[in-house]
């Protein structure tokens, strides 16, 4: 038996009408209590979110199914949304079509593949994304719906094809919340369960204007986000988490899944000014190219946050202060073309901690009073290697040539990667490098400093061995250059940054 198809509320009075409508209810009843209950062929549901006949739902609400055991997802069958009242199609997710393609692509490629809709695909703040339709996590199935479809004031009818969870079709009624939040809003909150605003970060920011009149908040509930979040153009925005480790958001994103010029991250920041994160998780729990958080834009902080990313897990540009946070990554874990300033920051790589790309002009990635650890791990590349794979050097910063004889020639001469009073672990002897020097490259505007670089017992290390490219800053010859790189306005353009 599937879960009842679509049943026609009259509206209006009359005590017919009412009485129908409590006859439909109460077979609606049965028949969700029946189907929950029935042990057929594979897992059985025991619950769906939201709930069947529900009112006030946020309409970017992920639609749930727990089972009484972890479902086999099929690779065919539809899922369809249509408005209960009209019967107007809303939206299909079509499981046949493969949710990417899973390997490197040339922009042309991607292009040709998205005009014939060739991979699953939903725009999310003006950018085209390859996603996951279905997600299966332990007993739950996890629908989302193409980006944006679902509305206010609307009750909308779900049906899932036999195949795609379950024997048999599910079908399920439920109703949006009337309106949205005040417009002039200045604080949402954003719940996993629905008892917030919103019940993913992209619905809170997206509802957020460009540029609102007053500085607005978003508070984050506890709960696990499984989503692509990217703030596009935003101004004068706090997003803050209820607690550090107990909101965490995350999607497995890399430039696999999203080849040919669509976007690696799992978090970002495109074209922003005056943002800032705190209190919270950011995870891209994929493997290879896949950023935690990309920003790009003037005056973004972060203060008490988590990123767990791979290759490049964080990716900067622009003016960007960190303050209090953790960084973990597989290798060149940061990606460095902002004006950046660390302050006791935790950094874990495997490999290289930057490829620091530096433009002419301003300065690069700084960091005072941060850890930086080798991880021992291995790269996660090389978990079916027949035999075991030593992982890359781990130092602070290279300067290779990106397979190019003379790229780097004309790339990075200018790359500034600077610590002052650090601690250390795992880093090394060299502590740099390799800059590979090809012809034509000038290293002598590269600026690779340190200055009281210690053990994690406070002790001081052995910088002997340290690259050529590299100096070593003393208090005696250098007093002035390592007190203007302690004051974040030297490192960010004049910018004193205020964490709220």
């Amino acid at each position: 038996m599937s879960l009842p198809v679509q049943t026609n509320y009259a509206r209006g009075g009359g005590v017919q009408r009412q009485t129908q409508t409590a006859v439909l209810m109460m077979l609606i009843g049965l028949c969700l209590v029946l189907t929950m209950g029935s042990a057929i062929a594979g897992a059985a549901t025991l619950g769906i979110t939201p709930a069947p006949q529900s009112n006030n739902v946020s309409p970017d609400t992920p639609l749930r199914i727990r089972f009484d055991r972890p479902p086999a997802l099929g690779t065919a069958g539809l899922i369809r949304i249509h408005d209960a009242d009209s019967g107007a199609l809303v939206d299909t997710l079509d499981l046949a079509i493969p949710a990417s393609p899973n390997r490197r692509m040339t922009p042309a490629e991607a292009t040709a593949d998205a005009a014939v809709n060739r991979y699953q695909s939903t725009r999310i703040a003006g950018r085209d994304w390859h996603f996951r339709p279905v997600i299966v996590r332990g007993h739950v199935a996890t629908i989302t719906p193409h980006h944006g479809v679902l509305t206010y004031g609307r009750r909308y009818r779900v049906t899932v094809d036999a195949g795609v969870l379950h024997a048999e079709p599910i079908t399920w009624v439920f109703a949006t919340r009337a309106a949205a939040p005040a417009a002039d809003s200045t604080r949402l909150v954003v719940a996993a369960d629905g008892s917030g605003d919103f019940a993913t970060v992209q619905g809170a920011v997206d509802f957020v204007p460009d540029k609102p009149a007053t500085r607005t908040t978003i508070f984050i509930r506890n709960g696990d986000y499984e989503e692509i979040v990217s703030l596009n153009a935003k101004r004068d925005l706090t997003l803050r988490g209820e607690s550090r480790d107990g909101v965490v958001v995350h999607y497995a994103n890399s430039s696999a899944f999203n080849p040919g010029g669509r976007a690696r991250w799992a978090f970002s920041i495109v074209d922003g000014q005056d943002l800032q994160l705190s209190g919270f998780t950011i995870n891209n729990t994929a493997i290879g190219q896949a950023e935690a958080l990309m920003t790009r834009g003037e005056r973004i902080v972060l203060s008490d946050m988590t990123l767990n990313g791979s290759g490049d897990a964080l990716t900067t540009y622009g003016t960007l202060y960190v303050q209090d946070s953790k960084l973990t990554g597989h290798g060149d874990t940061i990606l460095g073309y902002a004006a950046a300033y660390f302050l006791r920051t935790e950094l874990v790589s495997i490999g290289p901690f930057s490829w620091t790309r530096t433009p002419a002009g301003q300065h690069g990635n700084v960091f005072v009073d941060c850890t930086f650890r080798a991880s021992d791990a291995p790269p996660p590349w090389t978990a079916a290697a027949s035999a075991p794979v030593a992982n890359p050097a781990a130092v602070f910063a290279r300067l290779p040539r990106n397979n190019s004889a003379t790229r780097t020639a004309t790339n990075f001469p200018h790359a500034e990667m600077v610590l002052i009073d650090s601690r250390l672990q795992g880093i090394a002897p060299e502590g740099w490098g390799p800059v590979e020097e090809a012809p034509g490259f000038d290293s002598s505007q590269v600026r690779f400093l340190e200055f009281n670089s210690r053990d994690l017992q406070g002790r001081p290390v052995d910088v002997s061995r340290r690259h050529p490219v590299s100096r070593q800053l003393t208090m005696d010859r250098d007093a002035e250059t390592i007190a203007n790189y302690r004051r974040p306005a030297f490192v960010l353009g004049g910018w004193t940054p205020k964490v709220e």
